[in-house]
C-alpha cells in the first residue's frame, strides 16, 4: 500500500494523518531533538571526576499531546478514536518480534521523514468528548532513534567480466578477458545524501557462486564461500538494518551460515556520501545481479 501523502504540519499516524488540516490538533510534541544515551561513565577511583565510556543512543520517545476537535459530534470523535487504535493493530506487526510501524512527519519546510518503532501509549479523555472535544495522549516509541528519508533508494550491480572494468586505450595485444570460470569483479556506487549511516537490504540474485561484497573505503567485506544460485529465481538477501539483521534465502529460510565467521552485518553500513561498492563471484552467463536498497539517514529532523 502507498504511503499517506502529507503536508506540512501532518503526521501519518499509521495510514491516518493527524495534525494541521484534520479533526486531531496536534498542541505539542516532545523527543524530536537529540534521543536519550546511554552512557558508561565510571567515577575515576581515588581522584574527581569520571572516566567517559561509549554513549549510546537509547529508543526515542515521542509525546504527541493532541485532541480529536469535531463539534458538537461525540460519535464522530469516538469513530475517530476508533480508527487511530486500529491503525495500530496489525497483528503483523504487534504480535512479531522486531517488526516496526513507521510514523512519518512533515516539519514545515522540510521533506518528510520517518521513524520506525511501535505504539506505547494512546490514551484518551472521554469526559468532554460530547462536546465534540477530546484530548490524546500518545507515545511512539523509536526503538531505532534514527530519522531516515521517507523514500527508498535502490542500485543494481551487474557482476562483470571485464578484467579491471574495461579497457584502456591505446589497446596492445595480447588482451586478457576473464573467463565465467574466473571470479570477476565490478564497481558500483551507492549514495547516501543523510548525516549518518544507513543500512542497505543486499540481495544476490543467481546465478552466481562463492560471493564476496566489499565496501571499497573502508575494506569491510560480506562473504559467503558456500553460496551457489543456480538461477535467476534464486536469491539471497542480507539485511543489515538495526532491529533485523538476518540473512534468508528465497524460500523464507534462514541461511546465516552461508556468512563466514569474519562477517560483520552489523558494521556493514553505508557513512554519509558516496561508497564504491565491489563484489566478485563465479557467473558463466554475466546475469547474476546485486541490488542494494536503503533510506538515507539522519541524525536529525
Amino acid at each position: 500500500m502507498p504511503d499517506l501523502a502529507i503536508t506540512d504540519g501532518q503526521i501519518d499516524f499509521f495510514g491516518v494523518a493527524i495534525g494541521r488540516g484534520t479533526p486531531v490538533n496536534i498542541r505539542d510534541i516532545t523527543g524530536l531533538g537529540r534521543p536519550p544515551v546511554r552512557d558508561n561513565d565510571s567515577d575515576q577511583p581515588s581522584m574527581d571526576g569520571a572516566w567517559p565510556g561509549p554513549d549510546y543512543f537509547a529508543p526515542r520517545q515521542v509525546q504527541i499531546d493532541a485532541a480529536i476537535k469535531i463539534p458538537g459530534d461525540q460519535l464522530a470523535c469516538d469513530d475517530l478514536l476508533a480508527s487511530l487504535q486500529q491503525a495500530a493493530a496489525d497483528t503483523a506487526v504487534r504480535l512479531v518480534g522486531g517488526e516496526t510501524l513507521a510514523l512519518r512527519y512533515k516539519r514545515p519546510g522540510r521533506p518528510v521523514k520517518r521513524l520506525n518503532g511501535r505504539l506505547r501509549r494512546l490514551d484518551a479523555e472521554m469526559d468532554t468528548a460530547k462536546h465534540g472535544y477530546m484530548p490524546l495522549d500518545i507515545e511512539f516509541l523509536a526503538t531505532d532513534p534514527t530519522w531516515y528519508a521517507d523514500t527508498e533508494t535502490t542500485t543494481e550491480i551487474p557482476l562483470g567480466w571485464l578484467t579491471g572494468g574495461g579497457f584502456a586505450a591505446p589497446v596492445t595485444a595480447p588482451i586478457f578477458v576473464q573467463s565465467g570460470t574466473t571470479a570477476a569483479d565490478r564497481p558500483g556506487w551507492a549514495t547516501n545524501q543523510g548525516t549518518t549511516d544507513a543500512w542497505p537490504v543486499i540481495r544476490i540474485t543467481g546465478p552466481v557462486a562463492t560471493v564476496t561484497i566489499t565496501h571499497a573505503e573502508s575494506g569491510r567485506q560480506l562473504a559467503l564461500p558456500t553460496l551457489s544460485l543456480a538461477n535467476s529465481s534464486q536469491w539471497v538477501e542480507i539485511d543489515t538494518r538495526p532491529g533485523r539483521r538476518t540473512v534468508v534465502r528465497e524460500n523464507g529460510g534462514n541461511a546465516s551460515a552461508l556468512l563466514s565467521p569474519s562477517s560483520r552485518i552489523d558494521l556493514f553500513s553505508l557513512p554519509p556520501g558516496q561508497s564504491e561498492m565491489r563484489w566478485t563471484g563465479f557467473d558463466g552467463t554475466n546475469t547474476a545481479r546485486m541490488r542494494l536498497t536503503w533510506r538515507d539517514a539522519y541524525t536529525a529532523l
